[in-house]
């Protein structure tokens, strides 16, 4: 739209207009519609950049040809550029901008309303709200900016000392207003504060000046409709909310989210490559010599613990730089094979749990090696599965012949349930509720405090094992001859249920890993591990090199890019990205193979 002398209506929410009402100031110290004020030096203008702009009768003269109307969107993006421009401090490209574009950056009542703010000319902006009033969606709003505008005002007063003048902006403004009465009692507490710092601490504020106005304005400006003036870094939020949404599609991101732009290019779209992704064998275990039936990160990510029906736990360091793992020792004189392993909250403990038939549990001190505890409290039981309070003084334990206990660290019982044959056994953060699954298909929440239970998750088929999200929200269970599948435990619904893993009776470990514990991953019965993201029922990987059933898998809880697993071809392989190679000998690895979802 190109500006031909004839103004457009001043009370309208458009952002164009012609460029005699948007790019020239009429007089000396005028303030430009994009917000910035204009002097005059020897002819030339001079905007607040220190930049002095030639007469218009030089060649810079703007182009008056007629040009095509903008669309919407078009005057957006360069409402959007300018502000940008203008956050950098080149408001005489801006001032070009909008009057080639004959686009405004905000309306003119926004402007003075702007200018009048940062200076701390607060009667006038005052005042400036019954223009914008118009403007506004909700008139009612005036209210809150009024009273955001006195609250300034009344510090600013009480910073400079003014105590007489900020009591007065509280009993005879502030006050009147009848709004957030509960936020003026706080205020009028600061009429204690014996000095400045005092204020500003107790206040949480940054102080008279250019920073707490501004922040003061993006607030005043949420009550605004965009076209009179454009919420704060607006084009930031758009680049910063795009790339974040890439993240989150892309299949493979697995490194935590910068939320700054300066670490992306913005000229292409992100993607990850599936050869940053643990999909590659770095090591494998061979120590054990039967089959590895588990195997459990530490919580801080610095051990590996793995269990076999060899009867003995090894316990394995990982190196955090080059992350390769290195036997530490040899836990032995388990009677029967392990089945299942606990890490303790702090990871001073680990317990062992065996196979059906075995009715021991054995708890060892890591850092020594020695044996703290073997625990049996029947030899008609059988302790199978374990889990932790999170206080790491107490565990509950149990199995198939049909109650399970509440222990401390000495074995000594707290407390028992008769009547449930537990397959696989969880605590909550909440430190209360044991959730257990049972032989009738379904996960039931047991509270030890007031003796009750009630039913979370029922399935059709057996529930082999479950494990729960960091957050205590999701549930993972590998279901018998059903595979793998996703439950929300707070809303008591099946999300989703993950395809291509082998799953028979079994008994194979899941578990959540990766950034933000965004993926899904585990064994299966054709010897391959397998990985979903979280929100894709179609594996991204299928991770081949074992031989036989895949048990256990679990995922480094510090280094999102390492994986383990545990396999009956009695080995443990530890999963990474691809090694450093070119393009060529990194595609000719045959240890992943990507699936389409």
């Amino acid at each position: 739209m190109q500006g031909d002398g004839a103004g457009q209506d001043q009370d309208s929410e458009l952002s164009c207009r012609n460029g005699a009402q948007n790019g020239e100031s009429s007089s000396t110290g005028e303030a430009h519609s994009n917000g910035l004020e204009s002097v005059t030096n020897n002819g030339n203008t001079v905007n607040n950049n220190g930049v002095s702009a030639p007469p218009e009768s030089s060649n810079s003269t703007v182009d008056t040809r007629k040009k095509k109307r903008l669309s919407q969107c078009e005057e957006d993006v360069i409402r959007l550029i300018g502000q940008h421009l203008h956050d950098l401090g080149l408001n005489q490209t801006v001032d070009l901008l909008m009057q080639e574009s004959g686009c405004r950056l905000e309306h003119p009542s926004a402007t003075k309303f702007r200018n009048h703010v940062m200076e701390g000319e607060w009667d006038k902006a005052e005042s400036d709200l019954n223009e914008l009033k118009a403007l506004m969606h909700s008139p009612s709003a005036i209210v809150r900016m009024k009273f955001l505008l006195l609250q300034q005002k009344y510090l600013e007063y009480l910073e400079d000392g003014k105590v007489l003048e900020a009591l007065q902006v509280l009993r005879a403004e502030l006050t009147p207003l009848k709004y957030n009465t509960e936020r003026i009692h706080i205020l009028s507490g600061y009429l204690m504060c014996s000095h400045a710092e005092d204020l500003r601490a107790k206040a949480e504020w940054e102080g008279k000046g250019t920073a707490s106005r501004t922040k003061l304005l993006d607030k005043l400006q949420t009550y605004l409709p965009p076209s009179v003036m454009l919420p704060p870094r607006r084009l930031q939020t758009l680049l910063k909310q795009a790339v974040e949404l890439q993240r989150e599609r892309c299949l493979y991101h697995n490194t935590k989210l910068d939320s700054g732009l300066d670490s992306v290019s913005l000229l292409l779209d992100h993607a990850c490559s599936r050869k940053q992704f643990p999909c590659y064998t770095q090591q494998i275990l061979t120590e054990h010599c039967n089959e590895v039936w588990f195997c459990k990160f530490s919580n801080n990510g610095t051990k590996l613990a793995t269990g076999s029906k060899d009867t003995t736990v090894i316990l394995w360091h990982v190196d955090t730089e080059t992350q390769q793992l290195k036997l530490m020792k040899t836990l032995e004189g388990h009677a029967y094979g392990v089945s299942y392993l606990a890490w303790s909250p702090d990871d001073t403990y680990l317990i062992a749990c065996g196979p059906d038939d075995c009715s021991e549990l054995w708890l060892w001190n890591v850092q020594t090696g020695e044996l703290r505890t073997k625990m049996s409290q029947s030899h008609e039981d059988s302790l199978t599965s374990v889990a932790w309070n999170p206080d790491g003084k107490r565990f509950v334990t149990g199995g198939q012949r049909g109650q399970f206990y509440q222990c401390d660290l000495d074995g000594n019982l707290l407390d028992s349930w008769e009547g449930v044959r537990v397959q696989c056994l969880w605590c909550l953060n909440d430190g209360r509720t044991m959730l257990a699954s049972d032989t009738h298909q379904r996960i039931r929440g047991y509270n030890f405090e007031d003796l009750t239970d009630r039913n979370i998750v029922q399935e059709d088929h057996p529930i082999m094992s479950f494990t729960v999200s960091k957050n205590g929200r999701l549930a993972l269970l590998n279901v018998a001859t059903q595979g793998v599948h996703l439950w929300d435990l707070q809303d008591r619904v099946l999300v989703r249920k993950y395809q291509g893993v082998t799953q028979g009776f079994y008994t194979i470990h899941s578990g959540f890993g990766g950034h933000n514990e965004d993926f899904i991953a585990s064994g299966s019965e054709d010897h391959k591990v397998y990985i979903w993201h979280r929100r894709s029922e179609l594996p991204i990987a299928e991770l081949t090199g074992h031989t036989r059933t895949v048990n256990c898998v679990s995922w480094n809880p510090v280094l999102p890019g390492l994986l383990a697993s545990a396999s009956d071809d009695g080995t443990v392989r530890i999963w990474g990205p691809a090694p450093f190679l070119d393009v060529q000998e990194a595609d000719g690895l045959n240890d992943c193979s990507s699936m389409d979802s």
